[in-house]
Order: structure tokens, then C-alpha cells, then sequence
């Protein structure tokens, strides 16, 4: 079963992915049509993804997130960074923290292309929920929020929720969420 979104949600998402085409690229393209952008390329032209990009850049994961893949990235928005306690973000962008910035975002990353209804799939089949290895080597933990929507909840117990789905790029999906994942 697809997972559906209350109307309210869905034409908010719906309206806000016409004002970002970037990541609203076509779910016909294949790997092979290199028009449509990788992920990295997508989020640069995303103005809510912003923050995202700044601290990808400062982890030297460019390169990476622009490989063949293909990569599931759960994408924090600016408004989830901002939810950090203050200075997180600085302290994560300065070079000394390089190492933890890199462990932060490839915990937001999942090899292969997981799209919500696989996703759903395998929550149905797990009981309630699945586990998602990510390619730092922790795990997160999907589950429904009942209502159609998917919550992921990282290590520490802080959840996110996708509020974007199947954002289909040429080497992979982002699922955008609203919160930022940390690992152990």
C-alpha cells in the first residue's frame, strides 16, 4: 500500500514542489536521462535545503553524493537544522569537526533507491516498523505515523518526519524530513 498524505499536507507539498523543480524531477526519468539533475545538484537549487548543502560541501561528501549511486538521502530542511541547539550547525561546519559532520550527514544517506512505498512495505512487513542501514553504519528506524506518513527515528531517539517523498534524481531518491538524524 502507497502511502497517501492528508489533503491539506499534499497540496501544501504539491504547491511547494512546483516552486522547487529541481527536486520535482520527473519520476519517468531513468539513470540514463542526464538531464535530470543528481541529488547534490538538485539541493543547490533548492533554497530550503540550503543549510543541507553548506555542510555537504564542508564534509567534502560532493563528489560522493554525485556518484552513480544510487543513494536514498533523507534531506533535513533549513527550518530542521535550525531546531538544533545554537551553535550546533556552526560548530559542525568548522573544519576540526569535519570528522563528525561527516558522520552526521552520511547517517542521513541509505545505499540503493528506497522509495516510500517499499519503504511502507517493509514497515507493514516488519510488524510496524523497519530498520534502515545507513552508510555511516547505524541504523534508523522507520515507522507510520498512522496517518499515511513515515517517521524516521535515529539513534538517540529524535525522530523526523518525510514531508516530501520520491523526489527522484538521476542517481537516486530524497525523501525531505523535518528534522535532523544523529547517530550515536
Amino acid at each position: 500500500m502507497k502511502p497517501t498524505l492528508p489533503y491539506a499536507v499534499a497540496s501544501a507539498l504539491a504547491i511547494a514542489l512546483c516552486a522547487q523543480p529541481a527536486l520535482a524531477a520527473s519520476p519517468a526519468a531513468t539513470k540514463a536521462d542526464h538531464a535530470q539533475p543528481d541529488i547534490v545538484a538538485a539541493a543547490v537549487a533548492t533554497p530550503s535545503l540550503s543549510t543541507l548543502v553548506a555542510a555537504v560541501k564542508a564534509a567534502d561528501l560532493v563528489g560522493t553524493l554525485q556518484g552513480a549511486g544510487p543513494f536514498t538521502v533523507f534531506a533535513p530542511t533549513n527550518d530542521a537544522f535550525a531546531k538544533l541547539p545554537a551553535g550546533t550547525v556552526d560548530g559542525l561546519l568548522q573544519p576540526q569537526a569535519k570528522d563528525a559532520l561527516t558522520g552526521v550527514l552520511t547517517y542521513h544517506v541509505v545505499a540503493g533507491n528506497v522509495d516510500a512505498a517499499s519503504l511502507a512495505k517493509q514497515i507493514a512487513a516488519g510488524g510496524g516498523r523497519a530498520t534502515l542501514t545507513t552508510v555511516q553504519g547505524g541504523t534508523l528506524t522507520a515507522t507510520s505515523d498512522g496517518m499515511g506518513g513515515i517517521i524516521l527515528t535515529d539513534a538517540k531517539g529524535g525522530t523526523a518526519k518525510v514531508v516530501a517523498a520520491d523526489l527522484r534524481q538521476r542517481n537516486g531518491i530524497v525523501h525531505v524530513i523535518d528534522g535532523v538524524l544523529l547517530p550515536q
